[in-house]
């Protein structure tokens, strides 16, 4: 029953994701006051910066090798390869990702990506916040996690992380995840809007999950950090304990991006 809800609901998105592809500015009171198409066909390293390699299960197989990145139509693509030289990288695999840390900010307001996403076993292609200068550290700096897709998936996970979610374990209180069905094999839009009392995620421009601040909590709960300014994450991402172990035989496995934009309310 869920893979055929999801089928349906993936021929819904799919209309909503072609009627999302123009600029809504000044619907709903927001306004577009910034934007990232890729036209130039040309990284703006003003704007832009690769992901960094860490230790964290996403950052293993970051890199910032040629073969990771391309342009197509006017599109970015990110992509997750087979490293086939592993005396200039020690990684199995390579994966292209893109950060504003440092370089933009995002204060509270409203972000939307267009992106398609292929699937593959092992692929974690993911959109997401952290705090743009906030000396705490994870998890209890806040994160957002605009879209989320694990391996062949017809759905994405859209998720709150904090040190009231992750270390005090309070997840279902309120929830701090849902997902929600996509198109597979189109482009969607994915968004976040970040208020003070409440995020609230879309798909399409539907409205998905609503995570709200509990004002009856002490902030040393740590329950709602997220008021505040941001940088942006759009990367592949290849195997992880949550995701699983990586099918080399389904790469190369691309994230096509096809726009990035920033409203703030009017």
């Amino acid at each position: 029953m869920k893979n055929i809800f999801y089928a349906l609901l993936a021929a819904v998105t799919t209309v909503a994701a072609a009627s999302c592809a123009t600029d809504d500015s000044g619907k709903d009171g927001w306004k577009l006051v910034w934007e990232e198409n890729f036209e130039s066909e040309a990284i703006d390293g003003s704007v832009w910066g690769y992901t960094r390699r860490g230790n964290a299960d996403w950052a293993k197989t970051q890199s910032d090798d040629v073969r990771c990145y391309a342009f197509r139509d006017g599109n970015l693509i990110l992509r997750g390869i087979v490293n086939d030289d592993l005396k200039a990288d020690t990684s199995a695999y390579l994966c292209g990702g893109l950060s504003t840390q440092g370089k933009k900010e995002f204060k509270p307001g409203r972000i939307e990506v267009r992106a398609k996403l292929q699937a593959g076993r092992g692929a974690w292609p993911a959109i997401w916040l952290l705090p743009y200068d906030n000396d705490a550290k994870w998890p209890n700096c806040g994160e957002i996690d605009i879209m989320e897709r694990l391996n062949h998936d017809g759905f994405v996970y859209q998720t709150v992380h904090s040190h009231y979610t992750h270390t005090l374990k309070m997840k279902d209180n309120p929830a701090n995840t849902d997902t929600m069905g996509i198109a597979v094999d189109d482009f969607n839009v994915y968004g976040v809007d970040i208020f003070r009392d409440s995020i609230v995620f879309r798909v399409n421009g539907v409205k998905n999950h609503v995570y709200p601040r509990l004002a009856e909590l002490p902030d040393s709960l740590g329950q709602f950090p997220y008021y505040q300014s941001y940088y942006l994450l759009v990367d592949m991402q290849l195997g992880g304990k949550w995701v699983g172990k990586v099918d080399s035989t389904e790469l190369p496995v691309e994230m096509e991006v096809d726009w990035v934009r920033y409203y703030t309310k009017e």
